[in-house]
């Protein structure tokens, strides 16, 4: 293996860049509002229009990009594509690595609360004393990583990557923890080296039952599986963006308002149980995450994993693995728990848990003790 070199990298975004922004948002065209009542045509004028204006008047980018800068961060190439991420070591002696795996849409702000929280635990008043050495890659097409440049990159790709990319830290063991599109990687590393790995931690998506599991359901499953079917709402974003991906990306691109809408619209939908989106995200943290796929023009480069076929169009779920523990922050029903054991080695499926889609800005506390609890049961 030949030397990569691992480079310093701050944030910095032209101010030229901030000031088109703006001027775009001052120039929108607005559509008109269609009959019904809030979202059920999807993101409300009103809405969009109070929130574009407050990006546009309210928003500190350069507040927000100095947090970021806070935390170190550096670039190295790996299977020829430049690597953004994060690495922020604890203060903790005995510290676990473990490396993070955002969403889509999101970016590595997805963990941006979590950091202290899991660094330096005892300074903020946790009860556990786990701590960890924290790595946060932006994902291939992401942020400040470069895109696939070629057809067919998986998550197996991004999941060697990581591997790659932890053995140049010089971590020889470690955890991985991730949601959505990081619930696919983490698991898929596990599969490439479970040597390397101590555990998998999944936010959730284990266990989850397709129309194949119908003929072994027991009546009160198939009477469960019955009330998900009528949860299965919203738009299709792996059909949207498998089927057209660069049709969409031209308007997300072009307009800012167009990619506000479209990012509010699915973080909307991944919060199902706050009674507002803004409930569930802090409105500066969601505007930081869109802000960086503006600034970054990743709209389209972030759409690889419908466009490859992440569910072919439809939609799967993350591998099963029995060669690492796995513990999962929402596990859910006994259905589901009896699914997931059939091809995972669960260790951590606790009851009680809440919380939206993306756990880890909504209740970064709660995630990270669930964290916490599942490495240091594997460790005991």
């Amino acid at each position: 293996m030949t030397f990569q070199a691992i480079r310093p990298f701050r944030i910095d975004v032209p101010q030229a860049d901030i000031d088109d922004l703006n001027d775009r948002l001052g120039r929108a065209r607005w559509a008109a509002a269609l009959p019904g009542e809030d979202w059920s045509q999807g993101v409300p004028v009103g809405y969009l229009r109070e929130l574009a204006e407050y990006w546009r008047t309210e928003f500190d980018w350069r507040a927000q990009e100095a947090a970021l800068n806070e935390f170190p961060q550096f670039v190295t190439e790996i299977d020829g594509l430049d690597v953004h991420f994060l690495h922020v070591r604890s203060p903790e002696p005995d510290a676990l690595p473990l490396i993070l795996t955002h969403g889509w849409p999101n970016t590595f702000v997805e963990f941006s609360k979590s950091i202290p929280l899991l660094t330096d635990p005892r300074a903020h008043g946790l009860e556990s004393a786990q701590a960890f050495h924290v790595v946060i890659p932006s994902v291939p097409g992401f942020a400040f990583s470069e895109g696939p440049r070629e057809l067919g990159f998986t998550t197996g790709d991004v999941a060697r990557m990581w591997i790659e990319l932890m053995s140049r830290l010089g971590y020889a063991r470690y955890g991985v923890q991730g949601g959505d599109l990081g619930a696919y990687v983490v698991q898929e590393m596990a599969l490439a080296c479970p040597a390397r790995i101590v555990g998998v931690h999944i936010d959730g998506g284990l266990g989850m039952p397709s129309a194949a599991d119908v003929p072994t359901m027991t009546p009160e499953e198939l009477s469960e599986w019955e009330l998900m079917q009528k949860w299965q709402t919203g738009v299709n974003h792996h059909v949207l963006l498998s089927s057209a991906a660069q049709t969409f990306a031209h308007g997300w691109t072009d307009s800012p308002v167009g990619l506000l809408s479209w990012l509010v619209h699915k973080f909307n939908e991944f919060s199902p149980l706050a009674e507002h989106l803004e409930d569930a995200v802090e409105r500066d943290h969601l505007l930081t995450n869109i802000s960086l796929y503006w600034f970054t023009n990743t709209a389209a480069s972030s759409s690889w994993p419908m466009y490859n076929g992440l569910g072919d169009g439809g939609f799967v779920w993350p591998a099963d693995q029995k060669l690492v523990p796995v513990g999962v922050y929402g596990g859910g029903s006994p259905l589901m728990r009896r699914l997931a054991e059939r091809g995972n080695r669960i260790a951590h499926w606790p009851e009680g848990n809440t919380g939206n889609h993306f756990v880890a800005m909504e209740l970064p506390a709660a995630h990270t003790a669930d964290i916490q609890s599942f490495f240091t049961g594997l460790m005991e």
